[in-house]
């Protein structure tokens, strides 16, 4: 056994054979994997396998059909076969909700340039004529869909890592991860220790295991999952051929040929949770036991639309583990207050993302950064508040709907509240429904009409609109809490602050500025207000939901001595004021004059607000006259009165929304993310190359280059919406002539200018302002012109007033 090695992988499972594979390929040939077991044990062995290439996310669904083409390079490059079956897939959508999701997919495919399409009636039967089609309103067809053997696959990684010097080392158990003071790990085993910069937790079942010998709990839960497969069926031996994969997801099972007879698997409602307290040690390629009642309605389903099932005699059942996640995505990256600790955990789809995982892990370990914003895999999404009850609680909810739509902006229930301010009571009490940020609840509008989610407009989309309207019109308070503040102070906090962010930090007290903190591509990691609010002392303010990402980043500058950083996220609260009446409104609650002469936009003061000490920019995410108040959290409650006491209306953050789309303001994870440029996002004029800053080498190397796309705004057509019932969210492709061009970031109505609006990015100088593009909102063309300057206050004369 290597004494040293430059990545040590836990865990010989399908996802921790594709990192070792990468980081070799990718010229890390000094890495070795430890499996306690025999590879493949825990839930690769027994996995339906199944691959395919669409998915809601346009990058995970670049990462799934990476996968899938590689593992016939796999099989070209090792000699190992990786029992490759690819008849294509059937998707079936039996509502209206599901065909405009697959409908949405398939302008996505064609986007960029993947196979998925949609197919008639009379084709889909030809293709797979053991299903009855009655009461199917759409159907797609993925020509490279199928399924691969699991362990074929994990053989195939296996060769390529040990051509490229990679070791393996089975039955070879790790007891002890030990992190060294020079911030590499020890990582013990019975067979000796090995020194490295970098742990890998892959271990699949036992990641929770592995990761409390660092010290860290993992967000995961393991459930029962079945499937089983047919004795053969004369129809399906008398084809001669491979029958397509069927999935449909709103009959809530999987269906695909195995051998000359067929597999189905269930997600059912009546969810079975496993192993809470932990993953035996002793466990490896063992099952449970049948319990096929559980899943009978499913079953009922799939004999329903493929009746050769219902007369097939049962061959085999296989009831097993698979861990997920509070969200059912992965957990992938290295733990931020670990450095050196990376995991890779959670994996439900693993032979339709295995490639693309380790790619990306791979990416991360030996270039610093993935080539792709994946911060929904990030395993820093989740914090301390995602207790093991909350954990339990998401994961039954996850399993049981597994198959059931996500729509844009779904909000789900299981497990909360898990993090609640002091005003949560009170806003609850004003008819406040909330949605979930970093484990924090937040109102999204307020108002007797329930929550609900969907591709079209839903029943509070007038809610909303009340809300965005009396804020333009007026004034509104919108509760900002989950945006995360820090406070950086010492005779060093301009000095460390000028090297982590891009922009000059202010030289003046009561001066704010906007900047960015860039990546290690050049990218955009985060985007920030920090104001100077002493002469030693800082306020930094930036997206509550990317804290824990971006403190990797602000780890790796070292603070000054006597200078400190502290989050106050938990501690402290805040309110935006904002709206034509603002001023007036909050005026009498302080004595500091809020005059523009003596209070001008971007800047701040610590003053009293109703009696209690606040920390006051003149900023507004809504685009219009207003101020951020942040206060104790133990003030919240206090402020909240007194801001509501002035007549100001209560606002939910997709008023706010809204309201920032009218002005053309980007957001962090939408606009604003690792692959975007600064010269593409209008965030160029913010980076300041005549001074040192992290990460500003990436920048040089691309900051002159032509930007490759253009962020620009868009008005859609309202006759087109409006038959519809629809806005843009996310995602949606956009086409000119016929060719694809680019595609939406956010979207969604402005209210205050009586147009459905959207964000999103298009290949430099393919249009302009002022022509006429098609956006695939439900996947069906909407025309839309690109705009040359926000509806709203364009000028910034209201933001100035």
């Amino acid at each position: 056994m290597r004494q040293r090695a430059n990545a040590v992988v836990i865990g010989g499972g399908v996802i921790g054979c594709s990192i070792l594979y990468h980081l070799a390929k990718l010229g890390w040939s000094d890495v070795v994997l430890l499996e306690r077991d025999e590879l493949t044990s825990g839930s690769t062995w027994h996995a339906a396998a199944n691959i395919h290439g669409l998915h809601d996310s346009t990058n995970i669904s670049r990462l799934q059909h990476y996968t899938m083409a590689l593992y016939k390079e796999l099989e070209a490059e090792t000699g190992q076969g990786c029992g490759v079956f690819q008849p294509g897939s059937l998707y079936l959508a039996q509502t209206e909700a599901r065909a405009q999701q697959l409908r949405l997919q398939a302008a996505k495919a064609r986007l960029y340039g993947m196979n998925f399409y949609e197919i008639s009636r009379d084709e889909a039967e030809r293709l797979h004529p053991l299903v009855d089609f009655d009461g199917v309103r759409c159907i797609m067809f993925e020509p490279e869909g199928g399924n691969v053997d699991p362990s074929g696959v994990t053989a195939a990684y296996v060769a390529g890592a040990r051509a490229r010097g990679a070791q393996i080392h089975r039955f070879c158990p790790v007891l002890a991860t030990e992190a060294q003071a020079d911030g590499t790990w020890i990582v013990r085993t019975p067979q000796g220790e090995i020194a490295t910069p970098w742990v890998v937790n892959a271990a699949g079942l036992w990641g929770r295991e592995v990761a409390r010998l660092a010290g860290i709990e993992l967000p995961l839960q393991p459930t029962e999952h079945q499937y089983f497969v047919t004795e053969t069926i004369p129809e399906v031996a008398a084809l001669g051929r491979r029958l397509p994969s069927v999935a449909d997801r709103d009959g809530e099972y999987y269906l695909r040929q195995e051998g000359q007879g067929l597999l189905v698997g269930a997600y059912e409602r009546d969810v079975r949770l496993w192993a809470e307290g932990g993953t035996p040690l002793d466990f490896a390629h063992e099952l449970f036991a049948d319990d096929l009642d559980r899943i009978e309605d499913n079953m009922l389903r799939a004999i329903d639309r493929v009746p050769v099932v219902g007369r097939a005699g049962i061959k085999r059942v296989i009831n097993g583990p698979m861990i997920w996640s509070p969200d059912a995505n992965v957990l992938l990256g290295p733990v931020p207050e670990k450095p050196g600790y990376f995991v890779a955990g959670g994996i439900i789809p693993g032979f339709s993302q295995s490639g693309g995982m380790g790619l990306m892990a791979a990416q991360w370990m030996v270039n610093g950064e993935m080539d792709y914003d994946m911060f929904g895999w990030d395993v820093a999404r989740f914090g301390g508040w995602a207790t093991p009850e909350f954990t339990r609680a998401r994961v039954r909810d996850q399993y049981a709907n597994r198959f059931k739509i996500h729509f844009p902006g779904e909000e789900r229930a299981a497990g909360r509240p898990a993090r609640t301010r002091p005003v949560y009571e009170r806003q609850r009490g004003m008819g406040a429904v909330f949605g979930l940020n970093a484990g924090w609840e937040h109102p999204l509008y307020f108002d007797t009409v329930p929550d609900s989610a969907g591709f079209t407009r839903q029943p509070w989309w007038d809610s909303v609109g009340r809300e965005a309207r009396a804020q333009r019109h007026a004034a509104g308070v919108i509760d900002i809490s989950n945006f995360a503040r820090y406070r950086v102070a010492g005779p060093g906090a301009q000095d460390w602050l000028n090297a982590v962010f891009a922009n000059h930090m202010p030289d003046t007290v009561g001066r704010s500025c906007l900047t960015p903190l860039i990546g290690k591509r050049g990218g955009i990691a985060g985007d920030f207000t920090v104001t100077r609010l002493g002469q030693e002392a800082f306020w930094v303010i930036g997206s509550g939901m990317a804290e824990r990402a971006q403190q990797r980043y602000f780890r790796q500058v070292d603070l000054p001595k006597g200078t400190t950083f502290q989050s106050l996220t938990d501690t402290t609260a805040g309110f935006n004021i904002a709206g034509p009446d603002a001023r007036a409104l909050l005026q009498p609650l302080t004595d500091t004059s809020l005059e523009t002469a003596d209070f001008p936009f971007m800047r701040s003061a610590l003053c009293r607000v109703a009696g209690v000490d606040c920390v006051a920019l003149r900023v507004s995410f809504t685009g219009d006259l207003g101020w951020e108040l942040h206060c104790a959290a133990a003030d919240q409650a206090r402020l909240y009165d007194a801001l509501l006491g002035t007549g100001a209306q209560p606002v939910g953050s997709r008023a706010l929304m809204s309201l920032r789309l009218e002005k053309g303001y980007g957001s962090w994870g939408r606009e604003y993310t690792m692959e975007s440029w600064p010269q593409e996002v209008g965030l160029a004029r913010l980076c300041k190359m005549d001074k040192a800053f992290l990460n500003k080498d990436a920048l040089a190397r691309v900051i002159d280059q032509p930007a490759r796309e253009t962020l620009v705004m868009f008005a859609l057509n309202d006759t087109d919406c409006r038959a519809s019932n629809a806005d843009a969210s996310s995602g949606e492709p956009v086409f000119k002539d016929g060719k694809g061009i680019g595609r939406v970031t956010s979207g969604g109505y402005g209210y205050g200018v009586g147009q459905s609006l959207a964000l999103g990015f298009i290949t430099a100088g393919s249009a302009a302002p002022g022509e006429t593009v098609e956006i695939m909102v439900l996947g069906a063309p909407h025309r839309a012109v690109i705009l040359d300057q926000p509806p709203f206050d364009p000028k910034g004369v209201r933001l100035r007033a």
